[in-house]
């Protein structure tokens, strides 16, 4: 697996995270908001799988962590002053 390849993946995670806490905060609820964030979720974990493969399982992890804590610090603008 190429670096192009492993950015990819990054940008992929990035995505699902952001859709992920985009449905945290959005309008849906109850089981519809549970199963999409359950997809999210799962597609995340496939992709951190794939880079085990190149980076190895620490490294992956590393990185998964690190991209969730940065995408869910970010304040939401209909929570801000609430």
């Amino acid at each position: 697996m190429s670096q192009s390849e492993v950015a990819q993946f990054r940008q992929q995670i990035e995505i699902e995270l952001t859709a992920m806490r985009r449905g945290l905060y959005g309008v849906a609820a109850g089981t519809a908001r549970h199963a999409f964030i359950h997809a999210r979720m799962e597609n995340i974990g496939l992709c951190q799988d794939q880079l085990a493969h190149t980076v190895g399982d620490a490294e992956a992890r590393l990185l998964v962590c690190e991209l969730y804590m940065r995408t869910m610090e970010h304040d939401e603008p209909e929570l801000v002053g609430i």
